[in-house]
């Protein structure tokens, strides 16, 4: 075991690229972004050590402090709430027909009916509307379009 272990401290700074190496593979096979940012903190531990004699300890911590920063750094800027599209409801399909005038297709009585919306029907919450009628949808909960007069 031995000569095993002091064969893999022989290598340096390389073991800071093989690490890196693993954790690329590793991102491709897990799906996430889990393993890219400990990738680049060991390829940036790999470029420091190639240039400043450190002892493992240190490499260790400075690894550690490395990689959290970066999983911070991409939580701030490029986690998925803050970026911006020109499509933001895009999973939301009833958000997509707020506004929107719809065609009654089964009357609306006592709050419940059907609406059409193009070649589909959902289920609509409202005031009284007899069937035909024209409604807009005013907002939506859940599958349910919440519609007004139109």
């Amino acid at each position: 075991m031995k000569p095993a272990i002091d064969f893999i401290l022989s290598l340096g700074a390389w073991n800071w690229f093989i690490i890196a190496a693993a954790m690329g593979l590793l991102e491709t096979i897990i799906p996430g972004v889990h393993f890219m940012w400990f990738g680049m903190a060991a390829i940036a531990m790999g470029a420091i050590v190639l240039a400043l004699p450190l002892s493992l300890p240190v490499q260790l911590v400075m690894f550690a402090v490395l990689s959290i920063g970066l999983i911070l750094v991409a939580r701030r800027y490029w986690a998925p709430q803050t970026m911006k599209t020109d499509a933001p409801d895009l999973n939301d399909r009833g958000q997509q027909y707020v506004g929107r005038i719809v065609t009654v297709a089964e009357a609306i009585e006592r709050g419940r009916g059907k609406v059409q919306v193009g070649d589909t029907v959902w289920t609509a919450e409202g005031p009284d509307m007899p069937e035909g009628a024209r409604a807009k949808v005013t907002g939506v909960n859940g599958t349910v379009l919440i519609v007004g007069a139109g």
